[in-house]
Parts: C-alpha cells; sequence; structure tokens
C-alpha cells in the first residue's frame, strides 16, 4: 500500500490545483507511475483511497453494489457517516442515488438520451451551432471562445432541449457557473458550501412554473415527461422532478461546454491537428472522443465500500471506507493509450476514456454530448480560416467539473 501524504494530495483535493492542468497532470503522473492506488490520511479530514489508474477505476465502478454514491459522491474534507440515511441537500439527483432507486428514476428519462431519440435532434443541434458560429463571426474576429461561444452552444440545446425560454438563458448560464465553479473566486456568490444550496434553491424557483405548466398542457419536450412522470405508478412528487431539471440543466450544459472550450484549446496549441480536421472533417467523429478524453471536464466522484474488498492491485478495501476515482488520471494512463500526453484526432484508442463514467453511471448524456462536439467543430471548422490565442487561458479552480473559463483567441472566417 502506498500512502500519499497532505501535500502530495492537495493536487487532488485543492480547487486551485485544476486551475493549472499542465501542473496538474505533471505531478498526477508522477503518482499514478508509482502506483494507481494510494491511500490518503488527511489530519483533519475524512481518510480516502486515491484511485489514479484507468483499470482501477473501472473495476471500482463495475461493483456499484460495493461501492455506492451514497452517502457522498462528490469530495469534501469530512465525510458523513456511510450509514447516514438522510439528504444533505433538498434536491436529489441521479448522482446521489445507488440501486433500485438509481435504476428507476434513469429509465424514465433513460429513452429520451438513447442514440436514436439523440439523432432525431440533429437538425436542431446543428442549426444551434449554425447561430454559435454566425454570432462568432459578427464579434469581427476576435472574442472570449469560453465565456462568448462555447458557454452559449450547449446551453441553448439544453433549454431547447427543457422547454425553456431563451430569456431564461442568463439565468441558467449563471446558475451553471456558480454550481460547478463555486470555489472560483470569479464565479462564488457566497462562501463555502452555502453556495451549493442558494443555486439549488434558484433552479428550483425557475423550473416550479414549468413544471406545473407541463402538467396542465404537454409538450413534446423532456420537461414533460419529467413534469408527469411516475415511478412504481406513483406521480414524482415535486422536489423529485427538480432533481431531474438541475441535472440536466446544469450538467449537461456545462460539461460540454468546458469540453467545446478545452477541445478548442487544444487545436490552437496543436495546430498540425488542426489543419488535419480542416483538411479532412470526417475526422471529426473520432476527434469528439479525444477532446472528451484531453479535457475530461468531470474531475471526479468519490465512492463508498458497502463491504470488504480486495482490489486486483491488492489494496484492502474496508467496509465505509471513501474512494476519489480521478478521470483525468485515467484519461492519460499510459497503460490504457499509447503516448497519452499527444493530442491526436485520429486516436484509435480514443473512445476507451472514461470522461463520460463507465457502468451503472455511465453519463446519461453522452451521446448528446458527442452529437454538440460533433456538430460545433464540423460547423466552425468548414468556415473559418485561422484561429489563434489572443492572450493567456484561463482554467476554472474547481475540483468537480472545469475546462478553460477564458479563452481570448483572434480569427479570420473565409
Amino acid at each position: 500500500m502506498e500512502t500519499m501524504d497532505t501535500t502530495q494530495a492537495r493536487v487532488l483535493t485543492t480547487a486551485a490545483a485544476y486551475a493549472d492542468p499542465v501542473t496538474w497532470h505533471a505531478e498526477v503522473a508522477k503518482l499514478r507511475r508509482q502506483s494507481p492506488v494510494w491511500r490518503v490520511e488527511p489530519p483533519d479530514g475524512t481518510p480516502f483511497w486515491a484511485v489514479l489508474g484507468q483499470p482501477e477505476v473501472m473495476e471500482v465502478e463495475r461493483n456499484p453494489a460495493v461501492f455506492t454514491n451514497a452517502p457522498l459522491p462528490a469530495y469534501m474534507p469530512v465525510r458523513p457517516s456511510i450509514d447516514d440515511t438522510g439528504d444533505l441537500l433538498p434536491v436529489k439527483t441521479l448522482i446521489q442515488m445507488d440501486g433500485d432507486e438509481h435504476r428507476n428514476h434513469r429509465t424514465l428519462v433513460n429513452e429520451w438520451f438513447k442514440p436514436k431519440a439523440i439523432r432525431e435532434l440533429t437538425e436542431m443541434i446543428e442549426g444551434q451551432a449554425r447561430l454559435a458560429i454566425d454570432e462568432m463571426e459578427a464579434l469581427g474576429g476576435s472574442c472570449d471562445f469560453a465565456q462568448d461561444v462555447a458557454m452559449n452552444f450547449p446551453l441553448r440545446v439544453i433549454l431547447e432541449i427543457l422547454g425553456l425560454p431563451q430569456q431564461d438563458f442568463p439565468l441558467m448560464l449563471r446558475l451553471t457557473q456558480e454550481l460547478f465553479g463555486g470555489e472560483d473566486p470569479d464565479f462564488a456568490r457566497v462562501a463555502g458550501e452555502e453556495q451549493s444550496l442558494a443555486v439549488i434553491m434558484d433552479v428550483i424557483e425557475l423550473f416550479t412554473g414549468l413544471n406545473a405548466a407541463r402538467r396542465q398542457q404537454p409538450a413534446n419536450d423532456l420537461a414533460t415527461v419529467i413534469a408527469n412522470g411516475q415511478i412504481d405508478n406513483k406521480p414524482l412528487e415535486d422536489m423529485d422532478t427538480y432533481g431531474y431539471y438541475l441535472i440536466v440543466a446544469t450538467a449537461g450544459h456545462d460539461t460540454t461546454s468546458n469540453a467545446i472550450a478545452g477541445g478548442m484549446q487544444a487545436l490552437i496549441e496543436h495546430p498540425d491537428e488542426l489543419g488535419r480536421l480542416q483538411s479532412e472533417p470526417e475526422l471529426i467523429d473520432k476527434a469528439a472522443d479525444e477532446i472528451v478524453r484531453w479535457v475530461s471536464p468531470v474531475k471526479h466522484f468519490m465512492r463508498s465500500a458497502r463491504e470488504e474488498y480486495t482490489l486486483s492491485t491488492g489494496d484492502r478495501i474496508e467496509r465505509a471506507d471513501w474512494l476519489f476515482l480521478s478521470y483525468p488520471s485515467a484519461n492519460r494512463d499510459d497503460r490504457v493509450f499509447v503516448d497519452p500526453f499527444r493530442f491526436d484526432v485520429t486516436r484509435a484508442d480514443a473512445e476507451h476514456h472514461l470522461g463520460f463514467g463507465f457502468g451503472r453511471h455511465f453519463c446519461l448524456g453522452a451521446h448528446l454530448a458527442r452529437l454538440e462536439i460533433r456538430a460545433f467543430f464540423r460547423e466552425l471548422l468548414g468556415r473559418i480560416e485561422h484561429i489563434d490565442f489572443a492572450g493567456d487561458v484561463e482554467t476554472t479552480a474547481a475540483m468537480l467539473v472545469s475546462g478553460p473559463k477564458r479563452l481570448p483567441v483572434t480569427y479570420r472566417f473565409h
């Protein structure tokens, strides 16, 4: 068993560390090559296992009965007791559920996110991609790509799918930034853990009217499915519906916007790969997975052991142990990916990434995210002649979801 000291562990458990992805990956790669699994025992917090290797992350993910999301699926210095059955927040989402509860709630909306259903959204998504690039062109050759372009496109797609009016766009954008970027001073509204509660209450207020409207007058949108959903032949309570709205509207937007911004950064940093996509646009289908692997917008999830388990590494996990699954680390594991620190739009093994998770908790919106990334870059790269940095790139300081928050660029369209 390898034991990580508290200084080493800060690269995983400090939001500021994720704001410097180059240094982050360099430090974590050293740890991962020494051991894919480490024991961490903070002096003032809950001990945990840091799972850095891809096979080991997959091993944990494929045993959901042993390793559960409850009681806390995201890192905090102190975890509640594993036997604590109380909900920590007023709204419960899919990422907080396990077992039959997770399966039943996922089944309710699963049809909306299957490949066939997502393909039916292609025309709408391609239209939103054209609108995003039209707006970028109208900015006159310079913009903050992260704020002015990447943030807007996937949010409009989510609003369309949910059936929210476009006038709610500014509020929804602010809420997603505050929910996932609350550790970053640029997005913090209030101090500490109170931010998540404040944002969730605003989401409840935003969707209360939509929920009631879709029960009275159903429409052809996801909000109608949620508002009128039933589990075990019982209608969903209002608070249950808000959990769906929260995860779809926030996670479904912020992860994709970070992937698009991070993908643009990677393409500018690797002009040969950018040129290859421009000359061979059919490569964007494979490149979408390479972008997700490279950026890894979701940085971690936590799992709690319900029983004793010995990992393939020989590490003995005891009941109630806590495990930190590091997805960006897993996505650079050189036991899985050939030359993992090379960005390659033709990478043959790109689809093996864990950017969407694995197993029972595989990202519900993975097919939607891939379609959005492909549609966006197919539209952009077919119209743009040149693009380059116009200043320093800044990355959000956040432990759960992050990517470029400022990406100043200059560009020229054909």
